[in-house]
Order: structure tokens, then C-alpha cells, then sequence
């Protein structure tokens, strides 16, 4: 198993350091931005009538789509980020997951202006104006909450032992590179089901579901290198915190916003927890450090 994970490093690293290199940013902020222009103009063109029947048909006419292609684009290339940090540490992959899901509640407030005709008025916008407060004020909760949850991290290694700490680090990326392809594999079929006018599969709610998964098989993991109960309570724990995430991503108005919150607080709390309680072991010898 150590030769398997040691080869996945390889192509795992180049990856790595090729998206967080400042190149790639700036690529990702143009491609960001030139979508979200382009869709503008393009549906722009099509409410004044310049596009032909078979393709005006596909094209949306109301202006707030472009922000809805803007923000599905960001939380992708959020769930590429994602998946690298798996390799720095799972309470950053945690954090970054609830990132992620505050986004998409940000993105399903703006998504409720979609559904009326421009120009937008208050007659008929108002009833969309408490779902809209509910998916912000939840992201905005979440928000708070994970900055109190970031501070609360103390990213000490798993084991005193250099070299199982390598091993370890080198398991997490050969499980980050497969999730990379597997959700490079979802998406993929979601363009080619829109494009050939087929049913796309939600892409969140497979990557979360996914995560919930990969977040099961890091805890399996990390019982090679430690298998004291504070450190698979903790990892348990931030694994049950993606399964209500993944819950709230299918949940009704006001629930999903709710659910999420829950899940940043249990994490939050999971987090206190370990590190107020795991001072000792229970014969009072200082704990491995994870």
C-alpha cells in the first residue's frame, strides 16, 4: 500500500503546485470573469431578439443567470481547492467544505431573482425575500461560526513518527487524486447530459456525498497511525458534520439554511471538544500528537 500511495504523490504534487501557483489564479479570476461578461452579453442578445429560434429557445433572458453561471463556476473551482487541501489536514478540508456550502446558499439567494421577469419590482420579488434572507443569514451564521472554528485548530501531526507522518500525508493525497477524478468524471457527464439535452445529476450532491465517503475512508486511515479514541472521535465527528451538509443541499427553504448551520456548530463543537478533553489520556499521559 505505501509503494501505491507513494506513486499517487507524484502526479498529486505537480497538480498541487501548479493550481496554487499565481499564474493559475489570475487564469481562474479572468475565467471567472470573462464567463460571467460573456453570459451578460449573450443573454443581453437574446432578449433583443438577434438570436435564431432553435438557439434562442436555450438561452435564458433574465440577466440574473449570469451571476447564477458566475457563482457555479467559482464554488468548482472552490471544490478543485477542496480537494488539495485534503493533503494539509482534514480540519481544513472540513473548513473549506462548509466554504463551500456557504457559497451555495449565497448563490440560492441570488438564484431566486431567475425565477421573475425584469424589471425586477417588489410585487414580484417579495415572496422570494424571505427565502432570500433565510440561505444569506445562514451563510453569513456559517461564516462566523467557521472563523471561531479555524481558530480553534491546532494542527499538531498524528504521530510523533517522521516517517509515519510521511506515510500518512501520502495516503491523504493518493485519496485526494481520486477524488479529484472522480469529480473531474461527474462533471464531465453533467456537460455531456446538457449538451445532448439528458438529465445532469446534481453536481454538489454528488460531491458531498462523495466527500462523505472519502471522509470515512481518511477515518480507516488514520487508525494505521493512531487509534486513540480522541483522535476517531474527531475525525468521526467532522465525517457525521458532511452527512448533515449533505442533507441541507436537498432541504427545503429555511431547513437547508438550519441544517448547515447545525453542521458547522457540531464540527465547532467536535473541535472544542477534542481539544479541551484529549489534554491527557485516560491514564493522564500527554496524548499522541495528531
Amino acid at each position: 500500500m505505501g509503494r501505491l500511495t507513494n506513486a499517487l504523490s507524484v502526479p498529486f504534487d505537480v497538480l498541487h503546485s501548479w493550481w496554487e501557483s499565481p499564474r493559475t489564479r489570475r487564469r481562474v479570476g479572468s475565467v471567472l470573469v470573462v464567463a460571467f461578461l460573456a453570459t451578460l452579453a449573450l443573454i443581453e442578445v437574446n432578449r433583443r431578439g438577434w438570436l435564431p429560434a432553435s438557439l434562442s429557445s436555450q438561452i435564458p433572458t433574465n440577466h440574473f443567470y449570469a451571476v447564477d453561471i458566475a457563482f457555479t463556476l467559482l464554488l468548482v473551482f472552490e471544490t478543485v481547492a477542496l480537494v488539495f487541501s485534503l493533503a494539509h489536514s482534514v480540519s481544513e478540508s472540513v473548513g473549506k467544505q462548509f466554504e463551500i456550502f456557504s457559497l451555495i446558499l449565497l448563490r440560492q439567494a441570488f438564484k431566486e431573482f431567475t425565477v421573475v421577469p425584469e424589471p425586477v419590482d417588489w410585487i414580484q420579488v417579495g415572496r422570494a425575500v424571505p427565502h432570500m434572507l433565510a440561505d444569506a443569514g445562514g451563510a453569513l451564521a456559517i461564516f462566523v461560526a467557521l472563523g471561531l472554528f479555524y481558530r480553534l485548530q491546532r494542527h499538531v501531526p498524528i504521530t510523533p513518527d517522521a516517517g509515519e507522518r510521511s506515510s500518512f500525508v501520502s495516503a491523504k493525497k493518493a485519496v485526494a487524486l481520486v477524488l479529484l477524478f472522480a469529480f473531474a468524471a461527474v462533471g464531465a457527464l453533467d456537460v455531456f447530459s446538457s449538451v445532448t439535452g439528458g438529465e445532469a445529476a446534481p453536481f454538489f450532491e454528488v460531491v458531498y456525498t462523495v466527500l462523505i465517503l472519502g471522509d470515512i475512508l481518511l477515518v480507516l486511515l488514520a487508525l494505521r497511525y493512531s487509534s486513540t479514541y480522541h483522535v476517531v472521535f474527531r475525525n468521526s465527528g467532522f465525517a457525521a458534520a458532511t452527512v448533515f451538509m449533505r442533507l441541507a443541499l436537498t432541504a427545503p427553504p429555511f431547513v437547508n439554511a438550519g441544517l448547515g448551520l447545525a453542521a458547522c456548530l457540531l464540527a465547532l463543537g467536535v473541535t472544542w471538544a477534542h481539544n479541551t478533553f484529549a489534554a491527557t489520556d485516560p491514564v493522564g499521559n500527554p496524548p499522541e500528537r495528531q
